[in-house]
């Protein structure tokens, strides 16, 4: 990957900032993941009143897990064009995250 291709943006999860390095490209998806997870926590702690963050992040972590475990189970993502990318960009959300 260029350098010349990548970015630093900063995102925020659970109210706590993160800075990534992504492509330029990807970043409307990023942000949309964001969003996403970030409603997702919402819910949660909606849901189970008197929780922290770190609960409803907890939660929202498991749900993706499961969906994309039934995603893998329903249908391999072995030959899928793009996929692996999509999956590190993922991977590295996740692991800033831990």
């Amino acid at each position: 990957m260029t350098e010349e291709n990548m970015i630093k943006i900063t995102v925020i999860i659970a109210g706590r900032p993160y800075p990534l390095r992504i492509k330029a490209a990807d970043e409307p998806a990023v942000r949309k993941i964001v969003k996403e997870v970030n409603d997702k926590i919402t819910t949660f702690q909606s849901a189970y009143q008197g929780r922290d963050k770190q609960d409803g992040l907890s939660m929202t972590i498991l749900t993706y897990a499961f969906d994309l475990y039934k995603l893998r189970q329903d249908k391999p993502l072995v030959n899928e064009p793009g996929i692996d990318s999509h999956l590190d960009t993922i991977d590295e959300i996740l692991e800033q995250l831990l």
